[in-house]
């Protein structure tokens, strides 16, 4: 089990390896595998990696992110210069259908909204706004509504999460309730959480995930 000081210093070296943050100013503080982050960047692709790393590091349970995005005056855009950029964006991504997503631009802030057949779509989405210039942050509203009515079985999902080698699906529990999926149990791993998550979005027929694994690393230690 790692002391807070040692979570601390974990987090701060993963963020530290990271090319974009080298120069970056990212505060760090850890009590009972609860990380905090803060500080101040220049471009919202500093902030995600900033949290990417830290939810990468062995220990991290649970991830606080105050990190705020100020650009230099130079680097400053009105908010419907970002949303012209932002359906650019849009319209250019192929997993992105076209006209389905609305969005709404408030102090460099993104918001998109709108109904998709499938979560990657979703994803796909956020991830052709992310590295825009001027963007602060990404609200993704989007909704999954699909387009397959086929019944979710239980144990598709099951078996789709135990084909993955990177999750350990020994305590994993798959519950479905129409079109949602909810995952609980106990992971070793914030990766593997998201990874569960990921791949259980994957289902066709599917609306919601609930994902609800707690993440323990001492657990694999038992």
């Amino acid at each position: 089990m790692k002391s807070n000081q040692e979570l601390q210093t974990d987090v701060q070296n993963a963020i530290k390896w990271e090319p974009l943050l080298h120069a970056a100013e990212i505060g760090v503080t850890a009590k009972d595998g609860v990380v905090s982050l803060t500080g101040i960047v220049d471009s919202y692709p500093k902030k995600m990696e900033a949290e990417n790393a830290a939810k990468k590091v062995i220990g991290v349970k649970a991830l606080v992110e105050r990190i705020e995005v100020k650009f230099p005056s130079s680097w400053s855009k009105t908010n419907e210069e970002i949303a012209k950029e932002v359906m650019v964006a849009l319209q250019s991504s192929w997993s992105v259908p076209d006209d389905k997503v609305t969005v709404k631009v408030e102090d460099g802030w993104v918001t998109l909204s709108g109904e998709l057949p499938w979560n990657y779509q979703k994803e796909a989405a956020k991830s052709a706004v992310n590295f825009l210039s001027g963007v602060k942050g990404v609200i993704n509203n989007i909704k999954i509504k699909s387009d397959v009515h086929d019944e979710i079985e239980k144990e598709q999902v099951e078996d789709a999460i135990g084909r993955s080698f990177s999750v350990d699906d020994g305590d994993i529990e798959v519950s479905v309730s129409g079109t949602t999926v909810t995952l609980s149990g106990t992971v070793d791993s914030w990766y593997q959480k998201e990874e569960a998550g990921r791949i259980a979005w994957n289902t066709p027929g599917i609306w919601h995930v609930k994902n609800e694994l707690a993440v323990d690393y001492e657990y694999a230690l038992v």
